[in-house]
């Protein structure tokens, strides 16, 4: 089946340099993926294409954490992609890191989750596909590239307050020793914790005409993109990014995808829903994904799905499907017949 243009991903130019920059050849990294070298002059890929080449970095550097490192730092600014310039000419820190996660919605399959809570501010790394993981250097760059980002924003090293990755990423020393904090592989999640008074830092890289001149456009695009699809499909997305996040209003979703509440709103009633309809198909949705995992304990999927307690999930769970979360996955942990496997 060929892709659909919006299916496909665009890789930056500077991508390939800094890969060159970090002592890796472009053409050793298409071969490894088993690609044709034009892939390199590509506007843009398949999501298999796109995986396989983050996949052939990282068995070609060896090392994941190495590998982020070299990635990460060697990515000439002057050659960011216009989404991405748009953030880092922005007015501060935290108006960048909204606006990353605003325009990252251009660049799937990965998207990101900002959540400020006390002294923190949170990152999320999430996946269009619940069931998609990317390669390590993948993730890791990702991460490192938000940190990034405000280093070369505030002209200021700044760290991070803590780093968190589902899988393992090699040299933990190496990574510890870039985000200038305790790194801890093998949690539930990939995600970024920044010192939330570091948002306030104002960017020396600040260029309001040059904002000005990139936003119409990056805006138009992503409006083409996200209308593409209805926004109920919308929502119920960035709500299912969200679900073990905490807060997950109304407001909090509407900033993610860079509308009024108001306009939210009216938007869903137009689509003959509601924000609290989709909320419970959200959580409804995802707690049968989960269920399906047997590893995963009820206490885990009631938190995975934003309740705080068990007894509160199971009883949303009763009104969902008319028997309890343990019913439901004893039913379904069947073994499917031999034909269907």
């Amino acid at each position: 089946m060929i892709a659909q243009a919006s299916d496909l991903i665009k890789i930056a130019p500077g991508f390939w340099n800094a890969l060159r920059r970090s002592g890796v050849a472009g053409h050793d990294v298409a071969a490894r993926a088993g690609l044709p070298v034009e892939v390199i002059d590509e506007p843009a890929v398949t999501a298999a294409q796109y995986f396989a080449v983050w996949q052939a970095y990282t068995e070609l550097v060896g090392d994941a954490a190495k590998g982020i490192v070299a990635l990460a730092t060697a990515y000439e600014t002057a050659q960011y992609p216009p989404s991405v310039l748009a953030t880092y000419h922005a007015r501060d820190y935290r108006e960048a890191l909204y606006r990353t996660v605003r325009y990252k919605q251009l660049c799937p399959p990965e998207s990101l989750t900002v959540r400020e809570e006390g002294e923190r501010c949170s990152i999320d790394l999430n996946w269009s596909d619940a069931g998609m993981a990317g390669p390590p250097v993948l993730v890791g760059v990702t991460l490192a590239y938000l940190l990034e980002l405000g280093r070369r924003g505030t002209g200021r090293r700044l760290t991070a307050q803590r780093v968190e990755f589902a899988q393992p990423m090699g040299d933990a020393r190496a990574l510890e020793a870039y985000f200038g904090c305790p790194v801890r592989t093998g949690a539930k999640r990939n995600r970024l914790t920044l010192h939330r008074s570091d948002l306030d830092r104002q960017f020396v890289s600040f260029n309001e005409e040059m904002v000005e001149m990139l936003t119409p456009a990056l805006d138009r695009s992503l409006d083409e993109r996200l209308h593409g699809r209805s926004m109920t499909e919308t929502v119920k997305q960035a709500m299912k990014r969200s679900l073990s996040g905490g807060r997950l209003d109304v407001q909090a979703i509407a900033k993610q995808l860079g509308v009024s509440d108001r306009t939210l709103q009216r938007r869903l009633e137009g689509e003959g829903t509601s924000f609290k309809q989709l909320l419970a198909q959200a959580r409804r949705e995802q707690a049968c994904g989960y269920l399906a995992d047997p590893s995963l304990s009820m206490k885990e999927v009631a938190f995975l799905i934003g309740y705080k307690d068990q007894n509160s999930f199971f009883r949303a769970f009763r009104l969902w499907e008319g028997r309890t979360p343990t019913c439901w996955r004893a039913e379904h942990s069947v073994a499917e017949p031999a034909s269907e496997r």
